[in-house]
């Protein structure tokens, strides 16, 4: 394993955000980067035996990694919690801005390098497959349409509904306007001929009748 292919090693599942930043395990990285090159090895830079270097009131530390035969240095400020340097850290802060620091050194040799580009994924890496998120489906029920026995079928109703039938039958001029009549109210007509067979006989005789005249009016012109 090389440079190169420390470059194209997906880091994203071992990283953590935190304020906007983005954070790689040093645990894992210094893992990698032991199978990379089985001799590597570390060290913090000390200024007159303090591993802080002060900086106008603040303070840096400075972490040199050497791997492949080479030692990349990098240097990191002591931050708090908001990304601010602190004037007087403690043993906790200083500790972690090394091991930060360290991590960045590791970039340096090209281990998730491309995080401190502002990068998502190493070059040449495929990007995973975003599958599409099924789509809900709402079962919309269909609007139910009345049923022959829901209509009212007392004896004036159905009166009424078949003088209608018979009114607007005159009205036609076509067999196709009658028969898209009858098909429009075909519920209706059938819950006729099951509760008043009688009042169903006369619209449909009406309809015949009517049939036949269009045929022969057709027929003769």
């Amino acid at each position: 394993m090389n440079q190169v292919d420390l470059l194209k090693i997906n880091v994203n599942e071992h990283t953590e955000k935190k304020n906007g930043l983005t954070y790689l395990s040093w645990a894992w990285a210094w893992t990698e980067v032991l199978k990379a090159d089985p001799k590597a090895n570390w060290e913090v830079k000390l200024f007159d035996g303090s591993p802080l270097m002060p900086v106008g009131g603040t303070y840096m530390v400075w972490v040199t990694v050497f791997m492949f035969d080479k030692p990349m240095t990098c240097m990191l400020p002591v931050l708090d919690y908001r990304n601010k340097p602190i004037p007087t850290p403690n043993s906790f802060d200083v500790n972690t801005s090394i091991m930060r620091c360290l991590v960045k050194a590791i970039a340096m040799h090209g281990l998730g390098l491309y995080i401190y580009s502002g990068e998502d994924l190493p070059p040449d890496a495929e990007p995973e497959e975003v599958k599409p998120a099924p789509k809900k489906v709402v079962d919309v029920p269909a609007k139910k349409r009345p049923q022959p026995t829901e209509w009212d079928n007392s004896d004036a109703s159905r009166q009424l509904f078949a003088d209608g039938m018979i009114k607007y039958a005159d009205i036609c001029t076509t067999v196709d306007d009658l028969n898209s009549y009858w098909m429009n109210n075909q519920l209706q007509l059938e819950s006729l001929k099951q509760t008043h067979a009688d009042l169903f006989k006369g619209v449909l005789d009406h309809f015949s009748t009517m049939k036949k005249t269009f045929t022969q009016g057709t027929a003769n012109g």
